[in-house]
């Protein structure tokens, strides 16, 4: 069976640190996979923040995310406060690729959690079609 295997870029533009919540935790007593989805959500939404955006408006564009992977490396328990580093990926005309690093400190020593990839795709939500890459986020992503 293929696994997904993604690599974390060298450079990072983005740290933001999201601690565990008790709605995070499954049945497993752990984090749930979908609450990693949402972690990963709230702190592409702080990282906008920090630089003045939204994710309905960057630079005039709004932001639609069109895939997502994730590989899965360690289970986070409540009480853990995760770090989350993003990188950016490859540019295109009308998106890009946002890399996720979730990680914890436990006993003094950093575990990764886990990696993300999500490709976003800039779209202009008054007109209902895909735009350009403005180009304040294209110099925030290469920066």
């Amino acid at each position: 069976m293929a696994r997904i295997k993604i690599d974390f870029p060298e450079k990072c533009i983005g740290n933001i640190t999201i601690p565990v919540r008790i709605t995070d935790i499954n049945y497993g007593n752990h984090v749930g996979n979908d609450s990693f989805v949402s972690i990963i959500h709230e702190a592409r939404v702080q990282w906008l923040s920090q630089h003045g955006f939204t994710e309905l408006n960057v630079g005039g564009v709004g932001l639609i995310m069109s895939d997502l992977a994730i590989e899965f490396k360690k289970e986070s328990y409540y009480g853990d406060v995760i770090n989350i580093k993003i990188a950016a990926g490859e540019l295109s005309k009308v998106g890009f690729e946002l890399y996720y690093q979730l990680s914890v400190v436990r006993d003094n020593t950093t575990l990764i959690l886990m990696y993300a990839k999500t490709g976003m795709v800039c779209y202009d939500y008054t007109l209902k079609k895909v735009s350009t890459l403005p180009d304040i986020l294209k110099s925030l992503l290469i920066n």
